[in-house]
């Protein structure tokens, strides 16, 4: 099925601070070059503040991922998740319609979605408050029928309960998600047929029912301030590795350094030629190299490198001072072939001259 982007675009997005905290500190758990691969995670943010995903949203992710533009739309036009057209401002609801919430009168949610919301999906309601859609298994089927309402599962819905549900939103009000006919999560209908002991001193709700009641992050939009910021991988990356820590209290048959002085660690490679400023002919367009995106352009530009030649003439040492020196794309150079891709861009240009 071909996505395209929606029509009527706002002019600009940003990440709220919190946001913006959360994003670079996802962005810190891959390795120096392989930031790319918060992609996906970071679009998930966008759209969680949003509702949506807008164009300014993907190129402002992008920016921050040092992605060219056409990257990041492939992977927001790949993956149904991601809305690229506007929602309801307070729900956005996904009915399951596979085989066993069919089975189970998924067709009658649907038909209360038309009736109270809208004839046809991705369609507001009339006061712009809610949508909906149905989609494919989302993995709840011993609670079937369902619906997937902001973050959360509401199961073992009946037509009658899921319109009160739809009239509770509209008035301001979240109703509580999980099972809505009594059911604790997805045991049998009928009642425990076993571990029966567990059930007794039981707490009321679900983790998942709990969580969601404690956050109360069902409809809200995301800002990044519901919960701390925790960054357990970057801690745990600066205390001691465990083959140090078994080491340690084993005696060194290391000679010790007599002079206390630290020695003097050598930049990798050598600096190419580089300039103040482009030729008076203008820089060349350094995002047709593939790896290199707007933010990584700039960085380039910084650098002193404007043209494809310049990346062209690099050395391998030259290669290794570049991919040194760029901050928060460390090897990327190397990874992509940027010198070779330089060469068939001149030749291109050279054809194009001609």
């Amino acid at each position: 099925m071909l996505r395209r982007l929606y029509h009527d675009q706002p002019e600009t997005f940003a990440f709220t601070p919190a946001n913006q905290a959360w994003a670079e500190a996802q962005m810190t758990k891959y390795p120096e070059g392989r930031q790319a691969s918060a992609i996906i995670p970071l679009l998930w943010r966008a759209q969680e503040q949003e509702g949506w995903l807008t164009r300014p949203a993907i190129e402002y992710v992008a920016d921050l991922l040092g992605m060219a533009y056409i990257r990041a739309l492939e992977v927001a036009s790949f993956y149904f998740m991601f809305q690229l057209e506007p929602v309801g401002s307070v729900a956005h609801i996904q009915v399951c319609g596979t085989t066993s919430c069919m089975i189970c009168g998924a067709e009658d949610l649907i038909a209360v979605c038309r009736e109270k919301i809208a004839p046809n999906p991705h369609q507001i309601s009339e006061d712009g408050k809610l949508s909906w859609e149905e989609v494919e298994c989302l993995g709840a089927c011993a609670n079937a029928p369902m619906a997937q309402i902001g973050k959360d599962y509401y199961e073992d819905l009946t037509a009658e309960r899921f319109g009160e549900m739809i009239d509770a939103m509209k008035a301001g009000q979240t109703p509580k998600p999980g099972p809505q006919n009594g059911r604790f999560a997805s045991e049998p209908l009928s009642g425990l047929t076993s571990l029966e002991e567990y059930a007794k001193n039981r707490i009321s709700e679900n983790a998942s029912v709990q969580l969601a009641s404690t956050q109360n992050d069902t409809l809200r939009r995301i800002d990044g301030s519901e919960v701390p910021l925790l960054t357990p991988w970057l801690s745990s990356a600066k205390s001691e590795s465990p083959r140090a820590s078994k080491s340690r209290g084993k005696t060194s048959t290391a000679i010790p350094n007599p002079d206390p002085t630290p020695p003097k660690v050598q930049p990798a490679g050598k600096k190419p030629a580089t300039l103040k400023a482009a030729r008076k002919s203008g820089a060349d367009d350094l995002k047709r190299i593939k790896g290199v995106g707007p933010k990584l352009e700039k960085l380039l530009n910084s650098l002193g490198f404007f043209h494809f030649d310049q990346v062209a003439s690099w050395s391998e040492n030259e290669m290794a001072w570049v991919d040194q020196n760029l901050e928060g794309f460390k090897g990327r150079a190397t990874r992509d072939n940027w010198v070779a891709q330089a060469k068939e861009l001149m030749s291109s240009q050279e054809t194009d001259a001609i």
